[in-house]
């Protein structure tokens, strides 16, 4: 039970596995007002950056399930870094149907939400986790310029135009499931670079420590287009953001 190759390799350096810095997670923190003890769960934890930090800066209570064997022992390893092993759980496994044994404050899937088939799936299913009064966060594309044509939507690694919405668009979709959008923090083209141009120097790395593994040829592929699909693509049509919400 694992993640594709392709992503522990390309990712195996990131702390944090979507288009964030560091300080956008912590604007996030600040913004959702988060409070000492407060509970927080976190679907798709990646490295765990997420609850790492906010349990540091704000003394929350995190777990984290992640499918990804290598990104979940990152994710402990940094919440001893931190010193906040005792306030922070991960768990290697299946995020997909995961519900909270105890209701959160926070209940967040930022940049997984296919672990609920969709954004209206994933929702559904961090709302089985919630308390009452609490925050569902989800973190997703959206589209900065509407593509002209397939294409351009398969450039930034789309199936289809229709797979993200224009910002307004998405925006206007959660209040027709019934949440109130009450915060937002949208990543930028710095954003985009950081998560997307520090895989190439990982993989170039990989290639060079790994010069016969049976995967090499399909990391070389990658490498070589990588860099001209993403800056004719996803860096000029893709946006991202992480959108806090309240059942109404």
């Amino acid at each position: 039970m694992d993640i594709p190759r392709i992503f522990n390799i390309t990712e195996s350096a990131h702390r944090i596995h979507n288009p964030f810095t560091p300080e956008k997670l912590a604007t996030l923190g600040v913004a959702l007002r988060l409070e000492s003890g407060a509970r927080v769960l976190d679907l798709g934890s990646g490295s765990g950056e997420m609850l790492c930090t906010w349990a540091r800066d704000h003394g929350i209570v995190g777990f984290g399930i992640d499918l990804s064997q290598l990104f979940t022992e990152q994710a402990k390893r940094r919440a001893e870094e931190l010193g906040v092993a005792d306030r922070v759980q991960f768990i290697h496994g299946d995020a997909s149907g995961y519900v909270s044994d105890e209701k959160v404050g926070v209940a967040a899937c930022v940049g997984a939400t296919w672990i609920g088939g969709g954004v209206a799936g994933t929702i559904e299913l961090l709302a089985r986790s919630l308390r009452t009064g609490g925050i569902i966060l989800i973190g997703e594309p959206y589209w900065r310029q509407l593509p002209q044509t397939g294409d351009v939507a398969k450039g930034c690694l789309a199936n289809a135009i229709s797979d993200f919405l224009l910002l307004p668009d998405l925006l206007a979709s959660f209040g027709h499931l019934g949440y109130d959008v009450v915060e937002m923090v949208l990543t930028d083209q710095d954003g985009w670079d950081r998560y997307e141009a520090a895989q190439w120097l990982t993989m170039r790395r990989w290639l060079e420590a790994n010069p016969n593994d049976e995967f090499a040829k399909d990391v070389r592929a990658k490498l070589t287009s990588e860099p001209e699909r993403y800056a004719a693509y996803t860096r000029e049509y893709l946006g991202w953001g992480v959108f806090a919400l309240m059942p109404r």
